[in-house]
């Protein structure tokens, strides 16, 4: 950092397995991502190019170099996975994979529906060769999962080789583990993580009042995806008490009580 404080919560250094920030590339130019690495490559484990923008992307070739310098784990998302699985396209899946030199990948029945066991066979077969995460949720809004399902389908596609699981909000934040409003569904989120270890649970959370929320609940080194570009900066403080909403989350007690 540029320099010193005391009592800021401590971070794992990259690359780490805990704390992870997923940032969700929607299709920024090469140029643009060579800005985001410059100011935010130190502080993002993954880059996200989200649903099928990696199809109509410019320099597509180009841009994940540029991030892949950045030591930033690039993938697809999941919305491509299942763009492939519904044509039948499945080898040539992984050939894109390789042809773009991935080892990262996103397994997700957000869009289609694909029987659990076929996705943890699809999550198997990819595991032997690339980092997989795998996705749980719907993308329809008014759909309901019980946390039952949650809690059996995020243990079944660790279990099956998945890296982390995903829960599912879209980049709008008002599906999946998320109130049409907004805010998440608490019970479904508390009973998930009485279950699943909280370290293999990446939770998608692209406003900034879910991730207080997450942070406030989970602590600093909360796993967090579907985050925008110019919001990396501003969640690291977060992370790190040095905005409002979690300022004095990280102080002692004496100073709480003497400013709050």
């Amino acid at each position: 950092m540029n320099f010193e404080l005391t009592h800021i919560p401590e971070r794992d250094n990259k690359p780490r397995n805990n704390g992870l920030t997923m940032m969700m590339d929607k299709g920024l130019s090469w140029r643009q991502a060579e800005n985001f690495v410059d100011a935010n490559a130190h502080l993002t484990d993954l880059v996200k190019l989200g649903f099928g923008t990696s199809y109509v992307t410019n320099d597509l070739e180009r841009k994940i170099d540029i991030y892949k310098a950045g030591n930033l784990n690039v993938y697809l998302g999941g919305t491509l996975f299942e763009a492939f699985i519904v044509r039948n396209k499945f080898e040539d899946y992984k050939r894109l994979l390789d042809k773009f030199k991935i080892d990262t990948c996103e397994v997700s029945d957000g869009s289609i529906i694909l029987p659990h066991d076929k996705k943890c066979e699809y999550i198997t077969d990819l595991a032997k060769n690339y980092t997989v995460l795998s996705e749980v949720g719907s993308k329809e809004a008014g759909i309901f999962i019980s946390p039952a399902k949650w809690i059996s389908m995020m243990k079944g596609e660790l279990d099956a080789g998945a890296w982390k699981v995903i829960a599912e909000a879209r980049e709008s934040g008002t599906v999946g583990i998320y109130r049409p409003n907004g805010t998440a569904h608490v019970a479904l989120v508390n009973k998930i993580i009485a279950k699943v270890k909280l370290e293999n649970v990446l939770w998608e959370a692209p406003l900034k009042t879910q991730q207080v929320w997450f942070i406030k609940q989970f602590g600093t080194n909360v796993n967090l995806g579907n985050i925008s570009p110019n919001e990396v900066i501003a969640l690291e403080c977060l992370r790190l008490g040095l905005r409002g909403d979690t300022f004095f989350d990280f102080l002692p007690k004496e100073i709480n009580t003497e400013f709050h």
